[in-house]
């Protein structure tokens, strides 16, 4: 059975930083890029960044670019986001996902499986 399951969100005051995990089981998570996106109440699901197989290359919104950054460990068949710098908008339930159907550019209907969220709150 495919899973992800993220952990590592919680309130933190702007300008603070956190480290997400996304954890994989039930595949190997190393053959596939994996992505994290956000969904911001009331609004739509949005992409964040994605890391490649190797994970050598990355793409990132320019909304995070220079304040995020996506990393994996195919060892431990996770995937970090370290946030560095928050702010209030990035406030939101971080999803991670992934598929065999993804490339870096891919939009979210091409991803597969998706963990369940965890929420992150920047607020002083």
């Amino acid at each position: 059975q495919v899973q992800l399951v993220e952990s590592g969100g919680g309130l933190v005051q702007p300008g603070g930083s956190l480290r997400l995990s996304c954890t994989a089981s039930g595949f190997t998570s190393e053959n596939y890029n994996v992505g994290w996106f956000r969904q911001a109440p009331g609004k739509e699901r949005e992409f964040v960044a994605v890391v490649s197989l190797s994970g050598r290359n990355t793409r990132y919104a320019d909304s995070v670019k220079g304040r995020f950054t996506i990393s994996r460990d195919n060892a431990k068949n996770t995937v970090y986001l370290q946030m560095n710098s928050l702010k209030p908008e990035d406030t939101a339930i971080y999803y991670c996902a992934t598929g065999p159907r993804t490339t870096l550019w891919s939009g979210l209907e091409q991803y597969d499986y998706w963990g369940q969220g965890t929420q992150v709150t920047v607020s002083a």
